[in-house]
């Protein structure tokens, strides 16, 4: 096996282009396993920890945060989580204190497993992956269209993940997780929201309950008609009993070691509701105090 470590993104690149089964590494925390457990034996390792620029994030002119795929779920909490709460939540889940020292949205991206912590709220955001080849410069692909199976991404083998774009949180958003333990597990399943009040309509993002992290399309369409915006109403029982079916409906789970499909269907109605209580009350609250 080689291993492969570039200084600078453009040699990041060629090296990429030279090798496209080289499986680029930044934390190691997905790929390591793997290989100590002999499930992958890839033909090259490239290392991306001396590139400065992928743990950098910054504002961009547009008003989107632009996040390197390096910065590791700490930084996202801490420097981030005013502005991601939704994504600072899920990060907060992801391994021990250890894993989030070195885990990155961007090696979540990169390894694509439908159960990733990070996906959910990427989803429910809006946000959008920056990516980049040598020969072909860069593309921009929406969170929705990136999964596209079972540990299968949208990225081209000479592409590199170099960072992801989203708008700091508009409105309220929240996280939840389901986990056989409160601490350093897979989720069971999990379930994102974002609120955004001001274009009348929220986003969702469903993990570990389909063969790809996906957003919940009816139940988002559902919602988004029928919530009072002017945040003048409480929740109607009956608003959130259906906005849970319609999350449940869209997931497609299987039955595993973690869970069956059936409590993985009700698992994301149950988080669907709780995550829509959550976020409407905190928008009622903010609604009355600037009345």
């Amino acid at each position: 096996m080689d291993f492969l470590r570039p200084a600078t993104w453009a040699e990041a690149l060629a090296a990429k282009a030279a090798e496209p089964e080289a499986v680029p590494i930044q934390g190691g925390t997905d790929v390591m396993v793997e290989i100590n457990f002999d499930v992958r034996r890839p033909a090259a390792l490239l290392d991306l920890t001396s590139i400065a620029e992928l743990g950098d994030w910054e504002l961009t002119a547009d008003g989107r945060l632009r996040v390197g795929a390096g910065v590791p779920y700490t930084r996202i909490i801490a420097e981030l989580g005013d502005r991601l709460p939704g994504l600072a939540q899920a990060s907060r889940t992801v391994g021990s204190p250890q894993i989030r020292n070195r885990a990155s949205v961007g090696g979540n991206l990169g390894a694509a497993s439908p159960a990733g912590d990070s996906h959910p709220p990427l989803l429910a955001g809006d946000a959008v992956i920056e990516v980049e080849s040598a020969a072909r410069g860069t593309r921009m692909i929406p969170a929705a269209d990136f999964y596209l199976g079972v540990k299968r991404s949208a990225l081209e083998p000479d592409e590199l993940i170099r960072a992801f774009h989203a708008r700091p949180a508009a409105g309220p958003q929240y996280f939840s997780k389901v986990g056989t333990r409160n601490a350093m597990v897979i989720a069971v399943c999990s379930f994102a929201i974002a609120l955004h009040p001001a274009e009348r309509r929220l986003g969702t993002g469903i993990g570990s309950a389909a063969p790809t992290p996906r957003r919940a399309r009816a139940a988002e369409e559902f919602a988004a008609r029928e919530l009072d915006w002017t945040g003048a109403a409480p929740l109607d029982a009956a608003l959130l009993a259906r906005f849970g079916e319609l999350a449940a409906e869209a997931a497609s789970p299987i039955d595993d070691v973690r869970g069956t499909a059936a409590y993985r269907r009700h698992a994301i109605a149950v988080m669907a509701r709780r995550t829509l209580s959550w976020a409407w009350h905190d928008y009622r609250e903010k609604v009355e105090a600037c009345a």
